[in-house]
This record gives structure tokens, C-alpha cells and sequence, in this order.
């Protein structure tokens, strides 16, 4: 445990952030899961549209590495046209 004001402020900064972090992984992990388990194209491109705007943003933020989603909505597109 951290004796210094400033340490003990960034710990709880960091602790929030983390939490954070890792709900917004999950909820891409979560739309991705939902475009990979489409039934047929028409379901497949509403859920890509929301996975796509998810990883953008999470691309923006430096949540993700901006090559792995470039890399992730590839296969997802390639994905969903293959389901037409």
C-alpha cells in the first residue's frame, strides 16, 4: 500500500480504469461472439455495424491495438459475406 497522497490517488485512478478496460473488452468480445454466431447476411450486417462501431471507438482510445481490429473486422466482413 502505497504511503505517498499522490501514489495512493493514481493506485485508485488505475483500479477504476482497469475495471473499466475490461468491461469495454468484454462488450466487444460479446459483439463479436453475436456476428460470429449469425443465423443468416441481413442479422449478420446489423450485428457487424455494432461490433464495427465498438471497435473503432476501442481503436481510438488505444484499448486495442489499431492493427487488430483493422485485422478483426476484416475477418468479421469476410465473415458475413460469406453468410449471402
Amino acid at each position: 500500500m502505497p504511503n505517498i497522497k499522490s501514489a495512493k490517488k493514481r493506485m485508485e485512478l488505475s483500479r477504476a480504469a482497469r475495471f473499466k478496460n475490461r468491461a469495454e473488452r468484454s462488450k466487444i468480445r460479446t459483439a463479436v461472439k453475436r456476428v460470429e454466431t449469425a443465423g443468416n447476411a441481413d442479422d449478420g450486417r446489423a450485428r457487424l455495424e455494432e461490433a464495427v462501431a465498438l471497435l473503432d471507438r476501442a481503436a481510438t482510445r488505444r484499448l486495442i491495438h489499431p492493427n487488430r481490429v483493422g485485422h478483426l473486422k476484416s475477418r468479421l466482413t469476410r465473415h458475413v459475406n460469406g453468410l449471402s
